[in-house]
């Protein structure tokens, strides 16, 4: 059964950094485009990186510079290195591919950014 595993969330001061980990099963991890989005109370879901199967990434403009997504496929395994964090980088940080048209998800990893 496929499944996606998040670790790596904690609580960090404001400057610091975290390295998020989605491990994958159940699928052919090198064949899929990657996506990591977050979700801090009372907003919606938001995308904040996307890594191709060939590596190319994309960001979202309010992490860019700070964030960093890669993979390995050798291990089945998409990181999200968060630099530089800020407050309102406080969310539950979730990782995701598209799986015969329907998203499947992780059970996501909080992140909370203290000031």
């Amino acid at each position: 059964q496929e499944q996606l595993v998040e670790s790596g969330g904690g609580l960090v001061q404001a400057g610091g950094s975290l390295r998020l980990s989605c491990v994958a099963s159940g699928l052919i991890f090198r064949i899929y485009v990657m996506r990591w989005y977050r979700q801090a109370p009372g907003n919606q879901r938001e995308l904040v990186a996307t890594i191709t199967s060939s590596g190319l990434t994309n960001y979202a403009d309010s992490v860019k510079g700070r964030f960093t997504i890669s993979r390995e496929n050798a291990k089945n395994t998409a990181y999200l290195q968060m630099n530089s964090l800020k407050p309102e980088d406080t969310a539950v940080y979730y990782c995701t591919t598209l799986l015969g048209g329907v998203n499947l998800w992780g059970q996501g990893t909080q992140v909370t950014v203290s000031s």
